[in-house]
């Protein structure tokens, strides 16, 4: 059974920085993306930053210039470095992985989310 476990949230000040990480439980064959999700209260779960097995990385515009998405391959860890932060980042942050597994099945692991609160 595989685990996500996040780390790193917390309360922090508006225009201050907090890093995420998502950790693995064990290795997981057939990695194409690591993401961060985040979804604020009363609002949909929205995508944040992706990063594929090939290293591309992706943003929504809205964290776009700051947010960093990055992976440590061998630790079976990413991160997302959130600097500047704004009020509107406050949401519960979930990391996801998903792949193709040996038997070509898709898979789509989630952690447990995260609290991050900008207080102005």
């Amino acid at each position: 059974q595989v685990e996500l476990v996040e780390s790193g949230g917390g309360l922090v000040q508006t225009g201050g920085s907090l890093r995420l990480a998502c950790t693995f439980s064990t290795s997981i064959f057939g990695i194409t993306a690591r993401e961060w999700f985040r979804q604020a209260p009363g609002k949909q779960r929205e995508l944040v930053a992706s990063i594929t097995s090939g290293g591309r990385t992706t943003y929504a515009d809205s964290v776009a210039g700051r947010f960093t998405i990055s992976r440590d391959i061998p630790n079976k860890t990413f991160y997302l470095e959130m600097n500047r932060l704004k009020s509107e980042d406050t949401a519960v942050y979930y990391c996801n992985v998903r792949g193709i597994s040996s038997r070509k099945l898709p898979y789509d692991y989630w952690g447990q989310g995260t609290q991050v609160t900008v207080s102005s």
